[in-house]
This record gives structure tokens, sequence and C-alpha cells, in this order.
């Protein structure tokens, strides 16, 4: 199937939220197509600087991800995630990624509008949605401290200043946490739905229990970024299969549990966001 725009997949997954996941290995991205595949939802698949920074490149994994994407049945879209450099986002967009999140949240307020302005105009013409951050989410960096949300009326002023597509916010989530006990500030996300006219984006989400993500789209979330829990599994599966046998060395053996793992999660939170009361495994174990 052809590439899928960004708010074409929301549309699709209205009225529940969308799931974004981000890749670090080929068996992310194809544990997510094929999740998107059994679950029959809309997904992202999304690309970090960091893992830009790991790899040494973008176009490969890039590469990559588009073509599985390209040669899935599922509505997919891939997406340039944290981009904090516009020469990385240039990239991005010449290799035909249609969505980008340009993170200048670590500028001050008129820094920050300057530089993502400057980024969304020239996506615009490329027909390219653009992603944004005001103010730093937890976790990133360590420079946010616990606490901090964003304010409705500077989030609706920084859209209006920039005119990009979607607002990541603070509000309660953090980067990198691997128990699920973060608790989300439903009466903000429900404000910031209300007044903000462009899609809310909900990061560090792995860090948000299964009923707080329920909740969080119920009251306006439109995407929600989940990274950190996928690895968490894909990590525990290898070592599973690895300590098993001491003798394992063939890198199929071990990253195919990590990959099924992957594949069940991602499913698992499609279904989970798509808030449909009719789906059977839409209650599935609580997480």
């Amino acid at each position: 199937m052809p590439l899928t725009p960004v708010p074409d997949l929301i549309a699709a997954a209205r009225p529940g939220g969308l799931g974004a996941f981000n890749v670090i290995t080929l068996e992310h991205a194809e544990a997510i197509a094929a999740a998107a595949e059994d679950a029959k939802r809309p997904v992202v698949m999304q690309i970090s600087e960091n893992t830009v920074r790991y790899h040494g490149s973008l176009a490969p994994l890039a590469l990559a991800c588009l073509r599985i994407a390209a040669d899935s049945s599922a509505s997919i879209a891939v997406h340039l995630d944290h981009a904090t450099s516009v020469e990385l986002v240039t990239a991005a967009v010449e290799l035909g990624i249609g969505s980008v999140m340009f993170d200048a949240s670590t500028l001050d307020y008129a820094a920050n509008v300057a530089a993502t302005a400057e980024v969304a105009r020239r996506c615009r013409e490329r027909g390219v949605f653009v992603e944004a951050e005001l103010g730093e989410i937890g976790g990133k960096d360590g420079a946010h401290a616990p606490g901090v949300r964003t304010d409705p009326d500077e989030a609706v002023e920084f859209v209006a200043a920039t005119g990009v597509d979607a607002l990541a916010v603070a509000v309660g989530s953090a980067h990198a946490m691997h128990a699920r006990t973060a608790e989300l500030d439903l009466e903000l996300i429900a404000t910031l739905a209300a007044k903000v006219p462009v899609p809310l984006v909900l990061h560090g989400s792995s860090g948000v229990p299964d009923n707080g993500l329920r909740a969080a789209v119920e009251h306006g979330m439109t995407k929600v970024n989940i990274a950190t829990r996928l690895n968490v599994l894909m990590t525990e599966a290898v070592r599973s299969a690895v300590t098993r046998d001491a003798d394992l060395s063939d890198p199929r053996k071990y990253l195919a549990p990590g990959r099924a793992a992957v594949r069940a999660e991602v499913e698992h939170f499609l279904r989970l966001l798509a808030n449909r009361p009719d789906d059977p495994h839409r209650h599935g174990p609580p997480r």
C-alpha cells in the first residue's frame, strides 16, 4: 500500500488514537507493520535522531522502513522523531519521509518559535506534516523538572505563530520510563484539546498504564508515541533466548523472539487506542 499521510491516518484512527512506535532495528519495523496488519489499524513508524546517530546515518534504516510500509497492507506513515537538526529534517524530506518532529524545545520561547516556523514553512512547501514541542517533555536530557505542564494559552499562541500541524504537550508523562506509573493530567488534556486547533501528541507514553492511555484519548489526545516499552520487552525476549541456550549464536534465533514480543505489544496498544467497545481484544490483561 502507498505511504499514507499522517492526517489521513489520524482520520482513520478516530474516534480512537493513532499509535506511533519507534524503530531502532529492522525487527522493530517488521513487527510494527505486522501488528498493524493484525489489528487492522493505522500506525506510524518513527525514527529518532538518537537512532540516526546510533546507525551513523538516516538513509539505510529510513529506506528500509519506507519499503516495509509500502509493501504492507496496513496504512502506515514513516516519521522523523525529535530532530533538533534542520539538516536532518531536510535529509528526511529528501528521502521521502512525509512527517517530521522538529524539536527546538530547549531554546527559549522566541527562538523556538522562530526556528520551528521556518522548518514548518519549508516542510509545508513539500507537503510534509510537522510536529513540534512546546517546553520539554519530562525525562529528555534531564532538563525538564517533574510537574511542568504546557500552558493552554501559550500553546494556542505557539501553534498560530509557527503553523505546525501537531503539538507535543507536557501533561504528566516522561520519556524512558520502565515502570508504568505516570499519572496524566486529564483535565489539562481536555482543555488543550478544546483550545489548540491541531492534534495533540503524547510523548513518553511507555510510562503510562493502559487505563491512562485510554483516558488520554477519550479526553482529546490524538497521537500516542511509544518506544521504551517495546525495547524493554524486546530485550527481555532476547535475554531469555540466549540464557536458555548458552551455545546460541545465530542472531535470527534470538532476534526472532524479540521481534515477536514487539509485534504482540504493538498490536495490544493499537487495539487499546482504538477504543472500540466491540473489540474482543480491547480488555486484555492489565498492563
